[in-house]
């Protein structure tokens, strides 16, 4: 496995560079498909990309992607991308759902105090007993399994979708799902 991704998802396109920038020169704000990287790409000449549009970024020829400029920084993720990455997160979620239900299923203490579980936006120590009990009895299948099965619980796919966000768009101490 490797660290590069071969696809990305545009999240917003700036045909003359940055505002405040200097040079003109289009710009695209994406998503690595696979490692959930944020990407700054710059296009072809005479490429329009548009938001959601998955291009090709590995390493053969790529058709609409002149360069991969670097990692986005995360005070340069415009609000247009912030909501494109949103919907992505959100539609990635549910896409794969299995993978985040093993998070539920699988999740260990990170140290004597503290537990993955509780990094998830509105999961403290009461939610994560509940879930730690609950998947004891029987692993989770589904979200809607882990909501029918421990009550007054937040909604477990949206803290998911929220924490990925957070962590691609803030320092965390501690990151759970992007690397």
């Amino acid at each position: 496995m490797t660290d590069k991704e071969d696809y990305a998802i545009i999240l917003d396109y700036l045909p003359y560079g940055y505002p405040m920038g200097g040079k003109m020169n289009p710009v695209a704000q994406a998503i690595g498909e696979t490692h959930l990287a944020l990407l700054e790409l710059v296009p072809r000449r005479g490429i329009t990309l548009t938001p959601q549009e998955k291009v090709y970024i590995g390493p053969d020829k790529r058709d609409k992607i002149y360069f991969i400029s670097g990692r986005l920084p995360r005070e340069k993720i415009t609000e247009t991308a912030k909501i494109q990455l949103q919907e992505f997160i959100s539609k990635m979620v549910a896409e794969q759902e299995k993978k985040y239900i093993d998070f539920f299923n699988q999740a260990q203490a990170i140290n004597t105090r503290l537990h993955q579980i509780e990094l998830l936006p509105g999961f403290g120590k009461k939610h994560t007993q509940e879930i730690l009990e609950a998947r004891e009895e029987k692993p989770f299948e589904s979200f809607e399994d882990i909501k029918n099965r421990v009550k007054s619980l937040p909604d477990p796919k949206k803290a998911v979708e929220k924490r990925i966000v957070e962590e691609l768009q803030e320092r965390q101490r501690f990151n759970l799902f992007v690397r």
